[in-house]
């Protein structure tokens, strides 16, 4: 039983005070009650401590005692096989090196294959063994990107310990509710008494939920309480519509155009043109067709008779090729504003350029063969561009490929991976070729990284390798290998390939550790190359087979292989 520090009669309190006060001005100065002055003083001032503490403690009155946590709730999931467990152990306990360059030994990298390790396991429905929930926890907390899955395999076991712990709180705040299960989707009460009543994370995590079972119930409830809700919060949940967006929409965005808040007009303007039949799309294609236009113009022949042509023998000069002709707008009316054009242009950024992007982008890309004579998007993107506009207009056909998913724009603004700008004639930088390659088919984007690769080889590969579905398909991952193979025999240290390197850890194939046997041997270093580096590669090369091997045995043990 415990006992609480009741407050005691005031003559004792008074007493434990005076001692203090006595040991801190010293013996010296002033004596304990019932001493005299000299050396027993001391000694009696103890005394009398060991004699007040022992009365006060006496003085306690008991307490009644806190209530028990109640027990940690059931999983009803299988539990890993022992295997696994093991694995799982192993990932936990290990701590990655210290931070900065320099070689990282052959040993793999235990930590960096632990999200892929939940992902398996929670696709199996595993659950983890209980006493490995503190350390998935203290994971979970050291890195953010584990969070989702460590939550979700860990279960509801975890949530119940986080309450327990400060250090666990995340997880809470992480869960709607805490961890309370959402509300069926046929629970109208629960939901509207959530909705009406629950955090602002927990309506969050509602309504997204509801979106991805019911996109139109999300959007009415979403639409009952909107003209009440904060513009910060109501950014929020209009972003929630992006999961399922389709035409029953559009009413409830249009509405959203007129919202007081800047950015809730621009995030409704952003998901109706994503919709290439919405009223707001029709209006940016008038404007933008307005801007855009095929110019036809030949080149001026020299006045001439027939006699003095045929004499001269100088053939009639011949037309010109099509040129696509820009005329940018001239101001940014409030029609424009309110269909989310952003008027003030950001430094060093011309206005004119600025708002023609904006509108170029949110346009259907439909548009764009009606207006210039019929042509495909590959023949589009072909015309030369007068007045120096090309990279503007292509920049905004690329933006307005990845809104509206379009993989035939998108085929065209990448161009061939082999192309000397290796890019295509819209792609201004790597991190558009990788989310216009995300517009494509797994196979079809590994095949074009793949060809990329084998063409340009690796110094601009590790954003587009990025988006591209592990494990690699065999073409992709034997270019990598064939790209690092070069790089080995060209004599160059492998630290400035270790990203990819690591990725290739991660995603290659586990089927191709085989393969790479040859690769393991220390190469002869050609007469230029840097002091050392063969051993560096053999040891990199090493690595990843033994990774490779790693992840097959982890698939194995998951029943996932």
């Amino acid at each position: 039983m415990t006992r609480t520090s009741a407050s005691v009669d005031a003559p004792v309190t008074g007493a434990w005070e005076g001692l203090v006060t006595t040991a801190l001005l010293g013996t010296d100065r002033r004596t304990p009650p019932g001493a005299g002055p000299g050396p027993e003083a001391p000694v009696a001032l103890l005394d009398a401590a060991a004699t007040e503490t022992l009365r006060r403690r006496a003085g306690l009155r008991p307490a009644r005692a806190a209530e028990r946590p109640q027990a940690a709730p059931e999983d009803p999931r299988p539990l890993l096989p022992p295997a696994a467990a093991r694995r799982l152990a192993l990932l936990l306990a290990d701590r990655p090196g210290p931070s900065g360059g320099g070689r990282r030994g052959a040993a793999p990298d235990l930590m960096e294959l632990l999200p892929q390790w939940l992902a398996a396991a929670n696709a199996r429905g595993f659950a983890p063994p209980p006493h490995s929930l503190p350390a998935l926890l203290d994971a979970a907390r050291g890195r953010t990107d584990l969070r989702p899955a460590v939550l979700e395999f860990a279960g509801p076991r975890a949530l119940w310990l986080a309450r327990l712990n400060q250090d666990w709180r995340f997880a809470l705040r992480s869960a709607p509710g805490g961890g309370a299960a959402l509300p069926h989707v046929d629970d109208e009460d629960r939901i509207q008494r959530l909705w009406q009543e629950g955090l602002f994370a927990e309506r969050v995590a509602l309504l997204s939920a509801l979106r991805s079972r019911e996109p139109a119930a999300a959007r009415e409830l979403l639409a009952a309480t909107w003209a009440t809700e904060r513009a910060e919060d109501r950014l929020m949940f209009l972003d929630s519509l992006r999961a399922g967006l389709g035409p029953d929409d559009e009413p409830f965005l249009e509405q959203a155009l007129a919202d007081r808040s800047r950015n809730v007009r621009a995030t409704a303007a952003e998901l109706l043109s994503a919709l290439p039949g919405s009223a707001l799309a029709a209006r940016m294609a008038v404007r933008a067709e307005v801007c855009v236009a095929i110019d036809h113009t030949q080149t001026p022949q020299a006045a001439q008779t027939p006699q003095t042509a045929q004499s001269t023998q100088i053939a009639p000069t011949a037309p010109t090729a099509p040129t696509i002709a820009v005329e940018a707008p001239h101001e940014c009316d409030p029609g424009m504003e309110r269909d989310g054009v952003v008027a003030k242009a950001p430094a060093g950024r011309g206005e004119r350029s600025w708002w023609f992007g904006q509108l170029v982008e949110a346009a259907p890309l439909g548009t764009w063969s009606r207006r210039l004579g019929g042509r495909t998007p590959r023949e589009i993107v072909a015309l030369p561009v007068a007045d120096d506009w090309q990279s503007e207009l292509h920049a905004a056909w690329c933006r307005a490929a990845v809104r509206q998913r379009d993989a035939e724009w998108s085929r065209a603004l990448l161009g061939e991976p082999s192309a000397p700008e290796a890019g295509g004639p819209g792609a201004v930088s790597l991190a558009e070729r990788a989310k216009l390659l995300g517009t494509l088919g797994t196979a079809e984007r590994a095949e074009w990284v793949a060809g990329f690769i084998a063409a340009h080889g690796l110094s601009e590969a590790f954003q587009l390798l990025g988006v591209c579905a592990v494990p690699w398909s065999g073409p992709l991952g034997r270019a990598v290998v064939d790209a690092l193979n070069i790089a080995r025999d060209a004599g160059s240290y492998p630290w400035s390939f270790s990203g990819v390197m690591g990725l290739a850890e991660r995603c290659l194939d586990p089927s191709e550790a085989g393969r790479l046997d040859a690769l393991l041997a220390v190469p002869d270093e050609p007469e230029n190359a840097s002091p050392g580096a063969g051993g560096y590669w053999a040891e990199a090369f090493h690595r990843l087979v033994t990774t490779l091997r790693l992840r097959a045995a982890m698939a194995e043990e998951l029943g996932t292989a």
